[in-house]
């Protein structure tokens, strides 16, 4: 009797061992979304019903230049003025809602990957503005990181305090905000970006006065939540200008993100004309030694020498600690002038332009140069650029108006003008 029962139990685990490896080798269903192929998923059917692979980048073509267009829109509708030098607090909820597992693996994770890809997409359309992130736990507001230009400092102290606990407390992250952001200077938009998780907030006072006082400020205040829309955060962007939206799921969250890295309009009442004063710092000699103001340490080499006071900083923008001027490079202040004069979406070439053989299109991409033919000498999905009329493909579509901010076609005509002016 033992041993029958005894063979019959090993029997049914070796049964419930081989379903596990048949369902995954004993994964959870979340984590064989991510680990099986699912090609069926990659599958759609076309006009005749038959069945053909997705094309994934015309789909996210599609998905970026309707994004584009949504923002040259509002650019060109009216004269904008945006805040180049932004001083940007991140709010990140570490409170027990944080550990829910509706975003996989968990609201916390996600929350972590994504906005380190926000952290350096931030720094590099904005490079003379500043960050700095904040975490909820346990009721009290902590300050991870202060305001500064180094999106590596950031992301590594946020991934040294990933933990959560306790409960969490708007009012609370928005006294300690206010109390960093109400030192900036008058030419700096003062924001605050909360990722919010949790259903509630456990405050000590009366929230609504903080929200007052952070209008006052001038401070714009925007939240996005990951579990449901709550009133207090609704109001709290409509009081301040900011925006307030609710994550569906991770993919919807990232966009919702990345939508607060381009400079937003700035309020018609806050938006004061300034004078600023910046110092242009020549880089030190690599044989050099000195101490940086920084870290307060002697180094070697490299950093930056402040024109007025003659301190060593590490690196560009910041503020200088002993004389507070503001410090940049040229290509810093060239890179944030694309954002006041956007470039216009490229316009798609028609199929019946591609289809027809009497008009001698490009066959080659003017950015990459690469083939703009598919197999059998077939053209292939294109845009133009709508002043100089040269084809790209979408891939520099996409670099041109994200990165590079400048037409290839464009700047090319220019320098061949140019170069036939002096010549005559």
């Amino acid at each position: 009797m033992n041993n029958g029962d005894g063979k019959r139990v090993n029997g049914e685990a070796e049964e419930d061992d081989d379903e596990d490896e048949g369902n995954g080798g004993g994964l959870d269903a979340w984590e064989r979304a991510y680990a099986d192929e699912r090609s069926w998923e990659a599958l759609q059917e076309d006009e005749s019903g038959l069945l053909r692979p997705i094309d994934t980048n015309t789909l996210y073509h599609a998905q970026y230049r309707r994004r584009i267009r949504s923002l040259s829109s509002l650019a060109t509708t009216a004269r904008i003025q945006k805040g180049l030098i932004r001083y940007l607090c991140i709010v990140v909820d570490l409170s027990k809602a944080a550990a829910e597992m509706d975003f996989r693996p968990s609201r916390m994770v996600v929350v972590a990957k994504h906005v380190e890809a926000f952290i350096r997409e931030f720094f590099d359309q904005n490079p003379l503005s500043q960050l700095g992130l904040v975490t909820i736990k346990d009721g009290v507001a902590h300050c991870l990181t202060d305001l500064g230009g180094s999106p590596e400092s950031h992301v590594k102290a946020l991934m040294g305090k990933l933990e959560c606990s306790g409960e969490s407390s708007l009012q609370n992250a928005l006294d300690l905000v206010h109390g960093y952001l109400n030192q900036i200077p008058s030419y700096g938009h003062r924001e605050v970006l909360v990722l919010y998780s949790a259903l509630s907030t456990c405050d000590p006072g009366d929230i609504m006065e903080t929200i007052q006082k952070c209008k006052k400020s001038k401070i714009r205040c925007s939240v996005i939540g990951l579990s449901a829309e709550i009133f207090i955060c609704k109001h709290l962007c409509q009081e301040t200008g900011g925006s307030y939206s609710v994550a569906l799921d991770e993919v919807h969250f990232k966009e919702l993100l990345l939508e607060h890295a381009p400079p937003p309009p700035a309020i018609a009442e806050f938006a004061i004309a300034n004078l600023i004063k910046m110092g242009f710092p020549q880089r030190a000699a690599e044989s050099s030694i000195a101490i940086c103001s920084c870290h307060k340490e002697a180094k070697v080499g490299g950093g930056y020498t402040c024109p007025r006071c003659k301190a060593r900083v590490c690196e560009l923008p910041t503020e200088c600690r002993i004389c507070g001027l503001t410090l940049i490079s040229s290509p810093h202040l060239a890179r944030s002038y694309h954002h006041l004069f956007p470039i216009v979406p490229f316009d798609e070439v028609s199929p019946s332009l591609l289809n027809d053989p009497h008009n001698r299109l490009p066959r080659s991409c003017f950015g990459c140069q690469q083939s703009l033919l598919n197999p059998g000498n077939k053209p292939s999905l294109r845009v133009a650029c709508p002043k100089c009329k040269q084809h790209f493909c979408l891939d520099c579509d996409i670099y041109i108006h994200e990165s590079l901010h400048n037409c290839p076609g464009c700047e090319s005509f220019r320098h061949s003008k140019s170069a036939i002016a002096s010549e005559e």
